[in-house]
């Protein structure tokens, strides 16, 4: 039995637990969850789902209203325990596309509107639910629970090198629990998520200093690095050479 509403979150942070899964969706505003000491920020591009019986925490940010929707494995039949068995089986939050926030907003109208309506609430819910599903786990070019998909973690890395980036998003994107991904990672790859993101922003800013005329700290910042000093420190450390010696070889006649 799937129980879909709207509500608004309190500024007051809460703390329990229940038996049912959840999944927290915002139409309007933030709020922040932590879920058995994952921390995680629900928005309009990012979800929640909170495992039946884990221990939770939650506040709202501001003006807020959440699509809340509850899953109770009561009478449900066989297949949808199995798909909810998958999507809950570890605190997540998901990154949500385009598309699936135009299918939010939908069915948010619609519960604004038709809310009072027990079908149509269960529907909406159930959409939303699946749609999520498709995304994480059944997708083209998704990798399967228990495997490191390198290409898929380089092509999400490649598109936000220029920000911090965390273990658990990284954990996101493979559909795996934070301390799993980790010691799945350092199997697949032989270093850590941490070593793995550092040589990525170095090898990057070896191809601008060597093919570009940006400024060193333009290069800092667009590979994540915090400061121009922190770029010179990390390249002396691990290349041997600072940005300034690495350009000026390039510069240098053979």
């Amino acid at each position: 039995m799937l129980h879909t509403r709207l509500i608004p979150l309190s500024p007051d942070a809460h703390h329990h637990a229940h038996g049912h899964h959840q999944l927290v969706l915002s139409v309007d505003g933030k709020a922040e969850f932590e879920v058995e000491g994952h921390g995680g920020e629900v928005c309009r591009m990012r979800a929640c789902l909170v495992p039946g019986n884990a221990e939770h925490q939650f506040a709202g940010l501001g003006n807020n209203r959440m699509l809340i929707i509850d899953f109770d494995a009561g009478d449900m039949p066989a297949h949808d325990l199995d798909l909810m068995g998958r999507l809950f089986s570890v605190p997540r939050y998901p990154l949500l596309d385009a598309d699936f926030q135009h299918l939010l907003r939908y069915a948010s109208a619609e519960l604004n509107r038709f809310g009072s309506d027990p079908l149509l609430a269960q529907g909406l819910g159930g959409a939303l639910l699946r749609a999520l599903h498709l995304r994480l786990f059944e997708q083209e070019g998704t990798p399967r629970a228990g495997r490191v998909d390198l290409g898929r973690i380089d092509a999400f890395i490649d598109r936000h090198l220029a920000r911090s980036i965390g273990v658990h998003e990284l954990a996101q994107v493979a559909c795996m629990s934070t301390s799993h991904f980790h010691a799945e990672f350092k199997r697949v790859a032989g270093m850590t998520p941490h070593q793995y993101l550092l040589q990525a922003r170095l090898k990057r800013a070896t191809t601008l200093l060597r093919d570009s005329s940006l400024p060193v700290v333009q290069v800092a910042e667009d590979c994540g690095f915090s400061s121009q000093s922190a770029l010179t420190t990390a390249m002396s450390k691990h290349l041997g050479m600072t940005p300034k010696r690495l350009r000026t070889a390039r510069l240098t006649p053979a």
